[in-house]
């Protein structure tokens, strides 16, 4: 028996806003019922027992130690640039708005 019938994919398409022809409909509701029936089978051997494997190698964040450094030169970084003003990159204007 079909999980998904035409009328539920065209009812959440719609909902979706998304605009389906009967072909895309059909096409779809087959392919949601291939994708309950695997979640079925996953759900049927998956116990409690058996652990999750969404990660078989464990994860663990590595974080740096927290350090207060000087922060960068703003002076030298100006010096690079090709116009600075009040201690400011300078840029051409893009946008055509009064300055």
């Amino acid at each position: 028996m079909s999980a998904f019938s035409t009328d539920e994919v065209a009812r959440m398409a719609a909902l979706a806003r998304i605009a389906l022809t009967e072909e895309q409909i059909q096409r779809y509701a087959g392919e949601l019922d291939v994708v309950t029936d695997a979640v079925a089978k996953v759900s049927e051997v998956a116990t409690s027992d058996i652990p999750a494997t969404s990660h078989p190698i464990p994860l663990r964040n590595v974080m740096r130690e927290d350090k207060v450094v000087d922060g960068l030169d703003r002076d030298a970084f100006l010096a690079q640039a090709p116009a600075s003003e009040d201690g400011k990159f300078l840029v051409p204007q893009i946008l055509g708005e009064e300055a």
